[in-house]
């Protein structure tokens, strides 16, 4: 039976859960007014469906390998516009801490998929 480096399990379990408790906080915070409310809502319940899809990739690497990369691309989709849009003033400087933290997730996601033997 192959395995995965356990520290695998643990790379997705932990991004999940950093994910479920930064998404679940940014709910709390003020709401955008108007028509944008409804992309924030969307953005934050998509990216915490995310978060269980972390999950279960941590309770069997090895049959979900191909999930991995769709995780990479996630941490991508949110890290890379947070530091441009920072770099160029029009996002908030914590965006660039989240945004950092996400594509840092998704290094390891790839890592993890590269050291995770095919199932």
């Amino acid at each position: 039976m192959l395995n995965a480096p356990r520290w695998v399990s643990l790379w997705f379990r932990g991004a999940a859960i950093y994910g479920a408790i930064a998404l679940t906080l940014s709910l709390l915070g003020p709401a955008i007014p108007g028509p944008g409310r409804l992309p924030q809502l969307g953005f934050t319940f998509t990216a915490l469906a995310f978060q269980i899809v972390f999950w279960i990739i941590g309770t069997a690497p090895v049959r979900y390998r191909p999930l991995m990369l769709a995780g990479v691309a996630e941490k991508l989709a949110f890290g890379v516009p947070a530091l441009w849009l920072t770099t160029q003033g029009t996002a908030e400087p914590a965006a660039a801490l989240f945004g950092t933290v996400d594509l840092i997730l998704g290094a390891g996601f790839l890592l993890a998929w590269r050291a995770t033997p095919r199932g």
